[in-house]
């Protein structure tokens, strides 16, 4: 059986147990529950929460604290109580740390923790990747505290400033001039005090990179490494430019236009870096750039692609259709997944951006936007009331559309086509 919250609740000894790192708040809970349901495996849940609430969404989860490592693996292996575990796995950037940790510390297949800790910082990653041989761009570390008047005549020009340790574009800014590298700099460094970035209290938002600007085109790729070896799983391309001031994300879809030797370039680029870092078992989800100067690794991931843009990869073998959560249980679990293929057909996923600040109230639309030729689904993940806060400030989008077609210039179109039709109602955001 299955509870409220997606996760698998089964009571035999003998069943397969695989711990879930997650936030409280990521959207792919309920679908790893969903394949775990359908496995007849159970998944103990670990995440940051108040460990003083009586188990308030009754999953039975583990309550640790990310930023206390040591004590969050201790707490872990104490709940397990001699109990067996047979895989880990995390969901979402700030896990993966943890989940490294644990791993190592019941024995069990999975990534080092000190790869799993450069993973997780930009400026930790751009060091390994340059020691690797790879291409990086000029970059600089500075204090957060710097005066940005005194860096703006040393920078080349056009630059990003970025955070070592946000995910999701979030705080990311280009500058082509002196005036907007001060501009974006005060902005990162206004972000970096916020509460909700302070509360992970993380030296790494101590510190600004200053990176120069990478032409070209930007791929996702979803891989899957086992014990060093990387599997690519699927290349996304990214049709629209990612040229700034923000870089937002919106459209992913795969299979990608790149010619078989570029794909396989890319894989082996990716290969490479994940070997750089360290890293050695599990997921990956890894961004990079392709220009005439080579292939730039942006950054390698140790987790699953993220929030509900899972669900635009689908694997089928013999025994049928499988998600990719099924997909990355079987591996936690030790199984061969080497016959899991990505479907025939071409598919992708929007992100559906924040148009403004405000208070979302609601959408209108949806149904015609649901008879686009080749949508799959859509699905509407903003709060009527919440507050919406675009990039590079926000961290969150209003939704997720899913198409499916025959070419990915079919897909691509029936994404953009059921967007249009989307109507998004936000009032203007009061202020004290």
């Amino acid at each position: 059986m299955i509870d409220d919250f997606g996760i698998a609740i089964l009571g035999f000894a003998d069943v397969k147990r695989i711990l879930l790192l997650a936030t409280t708040t990521g959207y792919q809970i309920r679908s790893f529950g969903e394949a775990a349901e359908k496995l007849g495996v159970r998944i103990l849940f670990a995440t940051d929460r108040c460990d003083r609430l009586a188990d308030p969404w009754w999953d039975q989860a583990i309550s640790i604290r990310f930023h206390e490592e040591e004590r969050s693996v201790a707490t872990i292996v104490r709940a397990m109580n001699g109990s067996a575990v047979d895989g880990v796995v995390s969901v979402g950037d700030r896990p993966t740390i943890i989940a490294a940790r644990t791993s190592a510390a019941l024995g069990l297949e999975g990534n080092p923790p000190d790869a799993a800790c450069a993973s997780r910082n930009k400026l930790a990653c751009r060091m390994a990747l340059r020691r690797a041989g790879l291409p990086v761009p000029w970059f600089q570390p500075v204090p957060a505290t710097r005066d940005p008047h005194t860096l703006a005549a040393d920078v080349p020009y056009p630059c990003v400033v970025k955070p070592l340790a946000l995910s999701g574009s979030r705080g990311v800014m280009r500058a082509d001039t002196p005036a907007e590298f001060v501009a974006a700099f005060e902005r990162l460094r206004t972000l970096l005090r916020a509460p909700d970035v302070r509360i992970e209290r993380d030296s790494a938002h101590d510190v600004i990179l200053i990176e120069s600007f990478i032409p070209g085109r930007e791929y996702a790729i979803e891989g899957l490494l086992d014990r060093g070896v990387l599997r690519t799983l699927a290349i996304f391309d990214k049709p629209d430019p990612l040229d700034g001031p923000f870089f937002e994300e919106t459209i992913y879809i795969t299979p990608s236009a790149l010619a078989a030797p570029q794909q396989a370039a890319v894989s082996a680029a990716v290969g490479t870096a994940a070997q750089a870092l360290g890293l050695r078992h599990g997921p990956v989800h890894a961004e990079v750039r392709v220009n005439e100067q080579g292939i730039f690794v942006l950054e390698v991931a140790p987790r699953p692609i993220g929030g509900l843009c899972s669900k635009a990869l689908r694997f089928t073998t013999a025994a049928g259709e499988a998600s990719l959560e099924e997909v990355l249980l079987r591996h936690a679990l030790g199984e061969d997944v080497s016959g899991y293929e990505r479907e025939a057909r071409a598919s992708g996923v929007m992100m559906i951006p924040i148009p403004k600040r405000g208070i979302y109230k609601g959408v209108d639309g949806v149904d015609t936007a649901r008879e686009v030729r080749g949508i799959d689904d859509i699905r509407i993940t903003a709060k009527p009331d919440q507050q919406l806060v675009p990039l590079p400030e926000g961290k969150s989008y209003l939704g997720f559309i899913f198409a499916r077609a025959a070419t990915s210039g079919d897909v691509d179109a029936a994404l953009r086509e059921a967007h249009a039709r989307l109507r998004f109602r936000v009032d203007r955001a009061l202020v004290s």
